[in-house]
């Protein structure tokens, strides 16, 4: 059976699949659930001085049938007393001493910073993750993001924080800044054992058309949040991937957002990240989808004989390269199962409007299946995308794969073509048609 343990960082857990800091970890109770679940461990809610939040926090964006598939809050921290967040840290420890605890904690000044490291190990938390990412409310008052957008601040709070601590620290990474890469170098400046992204995205969810007013409604007014959920997954996925990339960056990463299933945790670690933490999916669904997270993570190491979680963390990074460095020459063109197809003939439009008129109809009326015009197939994936049969639409190796050639290469040998040479991209210029010939528009003199 495979092996799930997991080190992070020096911080010891039965899995790598943790609960980000949010409401599902507002309380004992919830994270004493969470582990009866099969959660491996928890990111406390952030802990910092006091607040209120509001009423509303969240809104949604749902895409036809799919409902939150971006989330947006605009909640703060933890409102419950510090101590009261302390008190429930030690004794969940007791219940739980395999569990990961991990104390979120969020504070201004150094010395504030040093009670509550020192507070949060006499609790038992296992470990420390500094909250420089929230991108509302605590960033107007010099915090959150307002830190992790300033390098120099964060490797500064940082280094406070390491004056005290005995356990790990993991510095947690706002999404809202231009090179993240920037942020994680400050954390391993400062002194962290680790990096935590991303955290939420600054977003305005939507206006209702009725009052105006920006989701959600507070009293009327509204504000901008911050943005989660499946539809962050790809902007986060590619932030871990600089970062496990980068050249001197050494330190340990758990991975942040759009998680829901083990399909995505499983992604998450092959661009590098060590754990994976997830929230919306749990507010969405309940603690219970650890279950099937869990039992596809272990099938996929099953089936590709991977014996611990350490065989396949990082494995995809090889492959991701800069787009200097792809093949000019590789070639693939679409070809249409008629066996699978149902005439929906979404490919053609999408093509003909989107892409590059590739796809053709039959003449006959009763034969919906379109067919591929070969000649001006560029391979760029767009039927396969909208076809919402699986397998109908493949795509086909047309080059010989002997004479691989990048942009690079081109460059150092200077090779670039000073004009566009359409025979170099696959003639696809001599295919363009005529546009007042194709749409039977008189000719202007």
């Amino acid at each position: 059976m495979p092996d799930l343990k997991v080190n992070f960082a020096g911080i010891e857990s039965p899995n790598p699949l943790w609960l980000a800091s949010a409401p599902p970890t507002n309380c004992g109770y919830q994270v004493m659930r969470a582990f009866d679940a099969g959660w491996g461990g928890v990111v406390w809610k952030t802990l910092a001085v006091p607040v209120i939040n509001v009423s509303s926090r969240y809104g949604a964006v749902n895409y036809r049938d799919t409902r939150m598939a971006g989330f947006n809050n605009i909640e703060l921290v933890s409102d419950r007393p510090v101590s009261d967040n302390l008190r429930e840290i030690e004794q969940v420890k007791k219940y739980f001493p395999k569990h990961a605890i991990i104390a979120s904690m969020m504070f201004g000044p150094r010395e504030e910073w040093h009670q509550a490291v020192i507070d949060a190990q006499n609790a038992g938390a296992d470990g420390l993750e500094l909250n420089f990412g929230c991108p509302h409310g605590m960033n107007e008052r010099g915090m959150g993001s307002a830190v992790g957008q300033n390098p120099k601040a964060l490797a500064t709070i940082t280094s406070w924080v390491m004056e005290k601590a005995k356990v790990p620290v993991i510095v947690k990474l706002t999404p809202n800044i231009t090179d993240i890469t920037e942020a994680a170098m400050a954390a391993q400046e400062g002194g962290a054992d680790a990096i935590s992204l991303i955290n939420t995205i600054q977003s305005l969810v939507g206006i209702d058309l009725d009052t105006f007013a920006p989701l959600p409604i507070v009293d009327g007014m509204g504000t901008n949040g911050g943005y989660c959920g499946p539809a962050v997954k790809p902007i986060a996925l590619n932030m871990v991937k600089n970062c496990a990339q980068h050249k001197d960056f050494k330190l340990p990463i758990s991975g942040i957002g759009g998680v829901e299933n083990w399909r995505d945790a499983v992604e998450f670690m092959l661009v590098g990240a060590r754990t994976v933490q997830v929230c919306t999916a749990v507010m969405h669904y309940g603690f219970g989808i650890i279950r099937e997270i869990l039992s596809g993570l272990e099938q996929f190491m099953r089936d590709r004989g991977f014996a611990s979680v350490d065989d396949f963390i990082g494995k995809a990074l090889p492959n991701i390269t800069t787009w200097e460095n792809l093949n000019l020459n590789y070639r693939i063109i679409a070809q249409i199962e008629r066996d699978r197809c149902i005439g929906c003939q979404l490919c053609y439009t999408a093509c003909e409007d989107g892409a590059h008129q590739a796809i053709g109809l039959a003449d006959d009326p009763d034969d919906r299946v379109p067919f591929i015009k070969d000649e001006n197939c560029v391979g760029c994936n767009l039927c396969a995308l909208v076809c919402p049969v699986e397998g109908c639409i493949t795509m086909k190796r047309t080059d010989e794969g002997t004479n691989k050639e990048t942009w690079k290469q081109r460059m150092a040998a200077g090779t670039i073509p000073e004009t566009f040479d359409d025979s170099r991209a696959g003639g696809l210029a001599h295919h363009v048609p005529d546009p007042a010939e194709a749409l039977g528009k008189p000719k202007q003199s």
